[in-house]
């Protein structure tokens, strides 16, 4: 399950950040998480509760915001919203894609005290 990884890499990112920012504890985290990303919303929702035991985090909401596919079509040199990576463009129907952006997954932001 890499979503233990990735919310390794989480609880890490806090912790630099609670020693950077000063302070001791966050309620709510809000991630954006992308179509093409491939993590599973509840493997990471459990594994997050885990991780963050005995963290600043420990307790906190997490809550996952999810981020579009995008692609640039080559027939129509339009950027569009795509649901699978191998869609055709909506607008014009092409096949010629480029994938720009649904693979990311990034911190938004945190409520701290």
């Amino acid at each position: 399950m890499h979503e233990m990884a990735l919310c390794e890499g989480i609880r890490g990112i806090i912790q630099d950040q609670a020693r950077a920012q000063n302070f001791s504890r966050v309620r709510r985290l809000r991630l954006e998480i992308g179509r093409f990303a491939g993590v599973q919303k509840e493997a990471l929702a459990f594994a997050f509760d885990v991780v963050m035991r005995g963290s600043e985090a420990e307790g906190a909401e997490l809550e996952m915001l999810d981020l579009p596919g995008r692609a640039v079509c080559y027939d129509c040199e339009a950027e569009v919203e795509i649901d699978d990576r191998f869609a055709p463009c909506p607008r014009c129907g092409g096949g010629k894609l480029m994938p720009t952006g649904g693979s990311e997954m990034r911190i938004l932001d945190m409520e701290v005290t």
